[in-house]
């Protein structure tokens, strides 16, 4: 009575996310469970995915000064969605891992000087800049007074 070991997480949500968008789990660091919580936050928002500024607000990766007198540092903005924040720093982390460009990003800023919070503010920043701009992301829906929306 051999059975196949039940479908994990991965399995169920995998053909979904691929059918939903196709690119997104491709990027590297990003499985299943990470690229369907940026699309359920992404989907759950279209009012938030008008730019890229907003995507990275969104997903709590935007950059806030915590600036005083001569000292001048950021930090992330704790707003957002914290879904989104936390598959965006699970990305970071397996890039942090087991990417050799970024492994040699973090030795080159730490070398500068900098945290590994700071390094890791400046990653998120950048996978949700590539997660916006990935190909099958939600395209723009923001409507302005000068791109006005087609009569219906």
């Amino acid at each position: 009575m051999d059975r196949p070991p039940p479908p994990g997480p991965g399995r169920r949500i995998g053909p979904p996310v691929k059918q939903a968008d196709p690119t997104l789990p491709e990027l590297f660091g990003i499985g299943p469970e990470t690229a369907g919580q940026l699309l359920a936050s992404a989907r759950d928002n279209p009012e938030r995915m008008w730019s890229e500024r907003a995507f990275v607000h969104l997903a709590g990766a935007a950059r806030i000064s915590t600036s005083s007198g001569r000292t001048h540092r950021h930090r992330l903005n704790r707003g957002g969605d914290r879904a989104a924040t936390n598959a965006l720093h699970t990305i970071v982390l397996v890039r942090m891992r087991f990417d050799e460009r970024i492994r040699a990003y973090v030795e080159r800023r730490t070398t500068a000087g900098l945290s590994k919070t700071d390094i890791m503010r400046c990653l998120k920043r950048i996978v949700a800049r590539e997660v916006h701009h990935a190909p099958g992301s939600p395209p723009a829906t923001h409507i302005t007074q000068n791109n006005p929306a087609p009569a219906a």
